[in-house]
């Protein structure tokens, strides 16, 4: 075992997860869960069987990841995030056929208590706000806030907030990164 578990924490097996990869107090894995290397699983986890989380992630206490949720690296999930799986879900009906995957980009921020609602892709870099309720796509590097959220801006890969000149040139405060803004598109030019 080349990760730490906490003693209160259940691990069943199999469960693929990463060198040096930490998993905290009362955090349950499921059998089939995918953790990466260097994650960082806070308190009073949930992971089921068929999430996959890539390497580098942090996920903050009280988080419930079911399946079809997927966080590729270094996504960052803040205190009790809420993730669904099923758009209309009844304790009567079985739906698990009808899960539905719900995709966080690369180096994406979900804000404390933001609900992300299924079927839909958060793009690369993007920056969910405190509280916010996810309901459609969001792309790389937008900034999202309000219930429902919606975008107000766009942010670096550092999460600092850029602002575009008339040429859709902007400049990282803290990285000095070069970012394009162009169809509504943002990429790292530098």
């Amino acid at each position: 075992m080349n990760y730490f578990a906490h003693a209160s924490a259940i691990i069943d097996e199999p469960a693929h997860i990463g060198e040096c990869t930490k998993i905290w107090h009362f955090s349950h894995v499921m059998a089939g869960a995918q953790i990466g290397n260097n994650c960082n699983i806070g308190q009073n986890v949930f992971i089921a069987s068929k999430v996959q989380i890539g390497h580098g992630v942090k996920i903050q206490n009280n988080v419930s990841l079911y399946d079809g949720v997927i966080l590729a690296d270094e996504v960052f999930i803040g205190p009790s995030v809420v993730f669904t799986n099923v758009i209309n879900p009844r304790a009567a009906i079985v739906r698990q056929a009808q899960y539905l995957p719900t995709l966080i980009g690369k180096g994406a921020s979900i804000g404390a208590n933001a609900t992300i609602v299924c079927g839909n892709e958060i793009g690369a870099y993007a920056f969910i706000g405190a509280a916010a309720v996810v309901t459609k796509a969001v792309p790389a590097y937008a900034l999202v806030i309000g219930n429902a959220a919606k975008q107000i801006g766009w942010v670096s890969e550092y999460g600092h907030r850029l602002h575009f000149d008339d040429a859709g040139l902007a400049i990282c405060p803290e990285s000095n990164q070069q970012y394009q803004l162009q169809y509504n598109i943002v990429s790292r030019i530098a």
